[in-house]
């Protein structure tokens, strides 16, 4: 049994992806080739936002948008400290503070109501300038986003959704990452739409703020390529995997579905158990369901058993933020963001991904259900 099962989507379109390839290798465009124009057309129409630029990375579909808003040295960005690294490391690495603010023990998202109680804790201090909120839709989940446009414009911030894990979830019939006033996702293999290599891309309905973006991605281009305007970087989104991620959001849909059948089935069989809590996914929500990821006790005893029976799990995440080495220059405490410290010690996420079989998942059912039985029996 494999965590995510890659393979079986590529039997599944093989001879669409290996056709896509030959053209590339056919027309010989490697470099912002047709099908870069024609993937971003795609995807800006499944969000309904009227720009869609493909990047390098989900990490540069970070780091663009932050440039184009010119953040840098004395300005926050608030964030969750329960997320991947990549989220506080573009905002660092642009100069400006990460400022964390706890999750909301239901969701994993940021918490809102905190959110606008640490703005103002940071306007009080007046030592850093309030600038952006990067909210993470974190496991396919969206952040709250009614209660997040309202602070972000009372305090005349900019939204940054990272929708790494989130591309194509519905909050309240609208589409991921088109939620705020710009939007990153990363087509990362294990992403639910995932490359065969990195890809990323940012969406906004913003003409000013995309036009900066596609001039950052190529050297901070102007009219031509040999006129620079800004500094930038090489952050072009490769033509093979753009014709390869054509293929995939094809069927997109679908997978999706099939997620939610698997998420349904997990859902339904843990409903008994006391001593695990599912996923709860909001009304008027809908998750990609980048991982399903339930809490726990006696987390790390479950995920030894698990491997004992061939059951690959995963822990998202083993640190939160404000604990790792690289941000201690930010000098957070343990203790600040109780809520994301124990998340990290209870989360664990299953074998999870649209062909999973139900034989194989009954396994992993089964593979639970009987640890917590036999805990119960030697208590």
């Amino acid at each position: 049994m494999q965590f995510v099962d890659l393979k079986a989507q590529q039997v599944r379109i093989r001879p669409q992806i290996d056709a896509a390839i030959k053209r590339v290798l056919d027309h010989g465009q490697y470099i912002m080739g047709p099908e870069v124009a024609e993937f971003e057309r795609m995807l800006a129409e499944f969000v309904s936002v009227r720009h869609a630029i493909g990047c390098s990375s989900g990490t540069d579909a970070l780091l663009l948008p932050l440039l184009a808003y010119d953040v840098g040295i004395g300005d926050a960005i608030f964030t969750t400290p329960f997320t991947f690294f990549a989220t506080c490391e573009m905002i660092a690495l642009t100069g400006a503070t990460p400022v964390f603010v706890d999750i909301d023990p239901v969701t994993f998202n940021i918490d809102s109501n905190k959110l606008a109680v640490s703005i103002e804790i940071v306007k009080n201090e007046g030592k850093l300038i309030p600038r952006g909120i990067i909210p993470v839709d974190l496991f396919g989940l969206p952040a709250d986003y009614d209660a997040i446009m309202p602070i972000a414009v009372q305090h005349g911030l900019f939204v940054l959704e990272d929708a790494a894990q989130a591309f194509g979830a519905i909050y309240r019939g609208n589409r991921a990452p088109g939620l705020a006033h710009i939007g990153a996702t990363s087509f990362f293999p294990a992403k639910p739409l995932g490359a065969y290599g990195d890809g990323g891309a940012i969406f906004t309905d913003n003409d000013d703020l995309a036009d900066k973006i596609r001039s950052l991605l190529v050297h901070g281009k102007g009219a031509d390529k040999y006129n620079n305007v800004r500094i930038g970087l090489n952050a072009r989104l490769d033509t093979l995997q753009a014709a390869i991620l054509i293929e995939k959001l094809k069927i997109y849909e679908g997978e999706v579905a099939l997620r939610q059948q698997v998420a349904d089935r997990y859902t339904e069989a843990f409903a008994p158990l006391s001593t695990v809590v599912s996923p709860i996914v909001p009304t008027e929500l809908a998750s990609a369901w980048a991982q399903y990821t339930i809490r726990c006790e006696r987390r790390d005893d479950l995920q030894a058993h698990l491997a004992s029976l061939g059951v690959p799990s995963m822990v998202y995440y083993q640190k939160p933020m404000h604990m790792l080495d690289a941000m201690a220059y930010l000098e957070y405490r343990q203790g600040e963001f109780p809520e994301s410290e124990k998340a990290c010690l209870s989360v664990l996420s299953l074998p999870f991904h649209p062909y999973l079989s139900e034989e194989d998942q009954q396994l992993v059912i089964r593979s639970v259900c009987d640890f917590y039985s036999e805990m119960s029996n030697q208590q």
